[in-house]
């Protein structure tokens, strides 16, 4: 299970007149905001912007320029892949050590989608239990109990985080996940796609 929420992609402008700096082009800058206020790529800008993407990552600066924040929502064990994209990106996340215990646990909050049905009784009965080691934790305030929540945690559990990014974390992510045994990896590149201009700069590298 992944979910993305409230995406905002900004800096779309001040990229692309940067795009322009190396030729001092920026009287060929025909892009605007149309009636809704989303910056519109005019033909010039946007043959530009498309040139300098396939020519390689030295020549598209400028879509580091561009910025995306959204909310994720997804299992521990899909974190742990997507933290191996530390550069240029930044995560604010729900707290698991200070925040486990303040409401009760349920099946939804875990990632049970692909769970045969055998294991998924199974997944019932360990919620049931963490509730209630939950529950004797607040009465009782035992750390051993807390100890018992965290390290019993499956990783299917879901956290939220903020996260900021930039086209080109987007375009690396894109090309090394979209073939991704997990399926969380191709819902996310299925997101990719939906950003502004995304085919012409994040994916179309030919």
């Amino acid at each position: 299970m992944i979910r993305l929420e409230k995406t905002d992609v900004m800096n779309l402008e001040n990229a692309i007149r940067g795009a322009r700096n190396p030729m001092n082009s920026w009287n060929r800058m025909d892009s605007f905001y149309d009636e809704n206020g989303n910056f519109v790529l005019g033909e010039n800008d946007l043959g530009l912007a498309v040139k300098l993407a396939r020519a390689g990552s030295d020549h598209r600066k400028f879509i580091r320029q561009i910025f995306v924040s959204v909310d994720i929502t997804a299992p521990i064990y899909w974190w742990k892949e997507y933290d191996t994209y530390k550069v240029g990106t930044v995560a604010n996340s729900t707290s698991t050590m200070h925040k486990i215990h303040s409401k009760p646990f349920e099946l939804e909050d875990f990632s049970f989608d692909h769970m045969t049905q055998q294991t998924l009784e199974f997944m019932k009965g360990v919620v049931a239990y963490l509730e209630q080691v939950r529950l004797k934790y607040i009465k009782e305030k035992k750390k051993e109990d807390w100890y018992d929540l965290i390290q019993l945690l499956p990783e299917s559990y879901n956290q939220m985080r903020t996260c900021t990014m930039n086209y080109e974390n987007l375009s690396n992510i894109y090309y090394a996940r979209k073939d991704h045994k997990l399926e969380e990896w191709h819902r996310f590149c299925d997101w990719i796609l939906t950003l502004p201009y995304a085919k012409e700069l994040i994916t179309g590298r030919d």
